[in-house]
């Protein structure tokens, strides 16, 4: 591949209070949305800006290692529901007493409701064997997925549009449904739709399951666990 050499460098001032602020509201309001979706459809230019986002993402060696398989297809909605109803069973068996309960009693998706489902891959074949930044830490393509879906996410909320991340399956599940190649990773499967609210917490703070870490119990400084002043 040759060089592109059409790039230069710009001014990177900081930006304007207002284009700030609406950075940071877009992070601290985002949740993972599950049973809020609305019916209608996203139209194509919004699904556009929202995958243009996600592909802006930094990603090691700027290897670009995601695809993203749009499904609208109920039938094939239908098939992940049940790859996920499978194992969230298994899921729940995992936990105990009034923990199992709770887990019983909480919506973990909405794969049948939302408009829209996106299946997130990251291929970590796409620059050979040896990538730059990823020679020593073999799961770097799949950190730079995760930025995408990280991008994709907080576009969505900009845009009025939901998110919620399903991990609750078993991959070869998925990828027989959806013919994923075996050298691939299924980092996400999203479900996306419109929404007119959203809870003030995160889902799962609200309904008891846990609740968020003091920031300052999290800050070391220069080594582990030396509590930052």
């Amino acid at each position: 591949m040759r060089p592109d050499h059409s790039g230069s460098l710009s001014g990177a001032a900081a930006f304007s209070t207002e284009e700030r602020d609406a950075v940071y509201r877009a992070i601290s309001t985002r949740r993972d949305v599950r049973s809020e979706f609305l019916p209608d459809a996203i139209p194509d230019d919004v699904v556009k800006r929202l995958l243009t986002a996600a592909h802006h993402a930094p990603s090691v060696g700027f290897m670009q290692p995601w695809n993203f398989i749009l499904v609208r297809d109920d039938k094939v909605k239908e098939a992940v529901w049940q790859a996920f109803d499978r194992a969230n069973r298994e899921a729940g068996e995992m936990f105990e007493g009034g923990r199992q309960q709770l887990y019983r009693s909480l919506k973990l998706e909405g794969i049948r409701t939302a408009p829209l489902s996106i299946c997130v891959t990251c291929d970590p074949h796409r620059c050979g064997d040896v990538v730059l930044g990823r020679t020593h830490n073999r799961r770097m393509d799949s950190y730079s997925t995760v930025c995408a879906v990280q991008n994709l996410w907080l576009a969505a909320r900009a845009e009025g549009v939901g998110v919620g991340w399903v991990s609750i399956f078993h991959e070869s599940d998925i990828k027989d449904i959806l013919g994923v190649p075996d050298r691939v990773e299924i980092v996400a499967w999203l479900c996306v739709g419109y929404v007119d609210r959203l809870y003030d917490q995160p889902e799962l703070a609200v309904k008891g399951w846990r609740q968020r870490l003091l920031l300052e119990e999290l800050v070391f400084s220069d080594r582990w666990d030396n509590p930052a002043d």
